[in-house]
């Protein structure tokens, strides 16, 4: 009797097994010769940024490890909701990857209503690197330094007009500092922040806040007077971060992460992770980073997941404090 219970529970236990393989549309034969075609690598910005260029150099990379090629897909918009959310539906088999999204991810959620769960419907892959995104003006601004910015904006309440990503993380952090120094600022939404440098070298707004093309910097055509960073940059070391400003309780969670949605099977998530990881090795990757004046920096799969979430939560009771006031 004790036998047969045995055999029927293992019975049970390997059906269970079956049953859920079966469901998910995989098999242990698919993971291993995983990706047997082109890979989908989505990215929910405009081409043609720092961030763009940079996630195109390592996907190039990664090419070599995958052995197929990673077909970049751009879909901007809605603060990066109409990206994530074609990553969100797509198919869990690893053949659709694409950005992490900060703003799709931690910000537009706490905002609006989105076709995505962005804690549920994604699994982070790997981080590759990070951002130089800042405040920065035309090079002829009578605005030598972010203290300039604040005094024009309390003796012209409504006139300093700056431009960002719609429904963007910098747009938030922008909005905050507006709070703490109790001035009025005018926003100028643009779909990505290659937008915002046209309209400012086109004299349409006055202070962008984004990433930015570092050849903008040594042309000399713009000028860049804060970073939003949690730690000063190598590739601008005078120039000075929030906390340096006094805004250390403004955060600035900027990272550059790869992500698929929720469901991949962990053996195709490991590929993924090790293709990229062995990228931000590859000289053409290192070099350039170099050249777009970006850091490479690393996470693995479950450190980028807390990340995320904590981040999340963060913004979460960002927005609670502002629906209050």
């Amino acid at each position: 009797m004790k036998h047969s219970w045995r055999l029927f529970i293992c019975f049970c236990l390997c059906s269970t097994i079956l049953l859920l393989a079966a469901q998910s549309g995989y098999s242990q034969e698919d993971a291993r010769k995983f990706p047997s075609r082109p890979v989908n690598f989505i990215i929910p910005i405009p081409p043609g940024g720092p961030t763009d260029l940079a996630l195109r150099l390592v996907s190039k990379e990664a090419e070599k490890t995958l052995g197929q090629p990673v077909v970049i897909v751009n879909k901007p918009g809605a603060g990066q909701s109409i990206g994530m959310a074609a990553i969100a539906v797509a198919k869990p088999d690893g053949y659709t990857i694409g950005q992490s999204g900060n703003s799709g991810l931690l910000l537009v959620p706490h905002m609006e209503k989105v076709p995505y769960d962005p804690m549920k419907d994604f699994k982070q892959i790997i981080q590759v690197g990070g951002f130089n995104f800042g405040i920065f003006v035309k090079s002829d601004s009578p605005f030598k330094s972010f203290k300039d910015v604040i005094a024009y904006a309390l003796q012209n309440p409504k006139k300093m007009t700056y431009g960002s990503t719609v429904n963007s993380i910098q747009y938030l952090i922008m909005e905050q500092i507006a709070r703490k120094e109790k001035v009025q600022l005018t926003h100028i939404p643009f779909k990505g922040t290659t937008e915002v440098q046209t309209a400012l070298l086109g004299n349409h707004i006055l202070v962008g806040i984004g990433d930015f093309n570092y050849s903008l910097v040594e042309s000399g055509q713009i000028r860049i007077l804060a970073l939003l960073r949690e730690e000063h940059a190598a590739e601008y070391p005078q120039v000075p971060i929030l906390k340096d400003l006094g805004y250390a309780d403004v955060p600035a969670p900027y990272y550059m992460g790869i992500c698929g949605p929720k469901g991949i099977p962990d053996a195709i998530v490991r590929k993924l992770e090790e293709a990229y990881a062995k990228a931000m090795k590859e000289p053409a990757f290192v070099n350039g980073m170099r050249d777009l004046r970006l850091p490479i920096l690393y996470r693995n799969s479950t450190d980028l997941g807390d990340y995320v979430t904590r981040n999340y939560e963060i913004f979460g009771k960002i927005f609670k404090e502002v629906e209050k006031k």
